[in-house]
């Protein structure tokens, strides 16, 4: 224990994480939080983004120090570590502001990054559509506006220090007017692309299949499920934010079409610049039918509360969080009957199931028609002969239907979306109503 400037009583920590001497960039993690902070997420967003971790070390304080993150005490206790560790990186866990960033890097002598900055070079480096670069693209300008002034300081001094109207000042001034002018210019390419997507969204809805959108936590399996579930071949790898463009893939179940779409991981933190341009891609979760929340099984209970936690909020963040919802989680054949029965017991109503060994996909897909059957509306209909077109949509939109051939037209019993149903109503069986169908499709038409 030690006491702080301001007679806090505060816990400090210092570890050693994964020691590779010979990698070029070797980070120290640094965290300051009421609790023991939980290095390891940050630890794994290190490993993907390709840097070894050389130690860490944490305070427990009420808040970070609003200019350095650490006190100064700490700070020297962190150079000491530093040196030792033979680190050429800071990295915190947690978004620094411009002056904590600076000011840190000045006592340490070394690049300091934030958890923002890992999350946003990873989402560079793993993005490969045009429309995720300029997503990306945005994120990254947006985070680094109010971080321009650091990178020019060797201009400022040109002009006689920090407020003059020196070249520096000039140069910066510059620079925020480019990158304000870009930032423009790619809200308004996302904007296209957006309508696009609403035009392409339009065209499904008047298909009208049912849609399901899997969201959950990066990792958690959700592109091995979109595989197992539609066959797809959607490209799977054990590193945090894999898929950042979302794929819509179809499946069926029982004579009914659905589409399935894989959305971009969440992660608890998940920096606002990052949710803002990916709207667009989010907006799949919020535009769904169902929502599959695909969990991870396999993590320590306490561990899984708070991803689950962490994806309701950004669910609720883009205005999903009403939306329909059904949990599943995931990589079941990785745990042993007592954890299954534990999280029978905890989440009564999720679907255990893993997409690598196909275990309780049978499930799923009776969960899923369930929620969708509950939507549905019986109908009984007389569709005339000449109308071959509807009969065919009839099938696609109701999957399995009862019906007869009789001297007046095709008598169907099917149940129907109740968006879709009043396309269908002319045809019903209600005295005169069904038996005219053909001549009210005429006036109709």
């Amino acid at each position: 224990m030690e006491r702080g400037r301001n007679g806090r009583t505060a816990e400090s920590r210092q570890g050693e994480g994964i020691r590779n001497p010979r990698a070029r960039q070797r980070a120290l993690l640094i965290a300051a939080a009421p609790d023991e902070p939980d290095l390891a997420e940050l630890r794994e967003l290190l490993r993907t983004a390709g840097v070894a971790v050389a130690g860490e070390m944490t305070q427990r304080r009420a808040l970070p120090d609003p200019d350095r993150y650490f006190g100064r005490g700490k700070l020297t206790e962190l150079k000491r570590a530093i040196s030792e560790a033979d680190a050429n990186l800071v990295v915190a866990d947690d978004e620094l502001v411009p002056r904590q960033e600076r000011n840190l890097e000045q006592e340490v002598g070394v690049p300091v990054l934030d958890r923002t900055a890992v999350i946003l070079d990873i989402f560079a480096d793993h993005a490969s559509s045009a429309e995720g670069k300029l997503q990306v693209e945005l994120a990254q300008l947006e985070y680094n506006l109010a971080r321009m002034r650091g990178l020019w300081t060797h201009l400022e001094r040109l002009g006689g220090g920090i407020g003059t109207r020196g070249p520096g000042e000039t140069q910066i001034e510059t620079d925020r007017r480019l990158a304000r002018d870009r930032i423009a210019a790619l809200k308004r390419r996302l904007e296209r692309t957006r309508a696009t997507r609403g035009v392409m969204r339009a065209e499904r809805e008047r298909a009208h299949l049912p849609t399901v959108a899997l969201a959950g936590y990066t990792n958690a399996g959700k592109s091995t499920l979109l595989n197992a579930l539609t066959g797809a071949e959607a490209e799977v790898r054990d590193r945090l934010f894999h898929t950042l463009d979302p794929m819509t893939r179809s499946f069926e179940i029982t004579g009914r079409q659905y589409l399935v779409t894989d959305t971009v991981g969440f992660i608890r933190k998940l920096p606002h610049q990052l949710v803002e341009a990916f709207a667009a891609t989010l907006e799949e979760a919020l535009e769904a039918d169902l929502i599959l929340h695909v969990a991870d099984a396999s993590v320590a209970e306490a561990e899984l509360a708070e991803m689950l936690s962490a994806v309701d909020d950004v669910l609720a963040e883009i205005g999903a969080g009403d939306r329909p919802r059904l949990l599943a989680l995931n990589k079941i054949d990785l745990v042993g009957e007592d954890v299954r029965r534990a999280l029978s017991f905890r989440y009564p109503r999720a679907i255990q199931v893993s997409g690598a060994s196909g275990e309780g996909l049978e499930d799923l897909a009776d969960a899923i028609e369930a929620r969708f059957l509950s939507s549905l509306r019986p109908m009984d209909l007389l569709v005339p002969y000449g109308e071959g077109g509807r009969l065919s949509e009839l099938h696609d939109l109701a999957g399995e239907m009862e019906r007869e051939d009789t001297a007046e037209g095709v008598r169907v019993k099917a149940r129907v979306p109740a968006g879709v149903a009043s396309r269908f109503e002319r045809f019903e069986v209600n005295g005169d109503r069904g038996r005219n169908g053909g001549d009210d499709a005429d006036a109709a038409r």
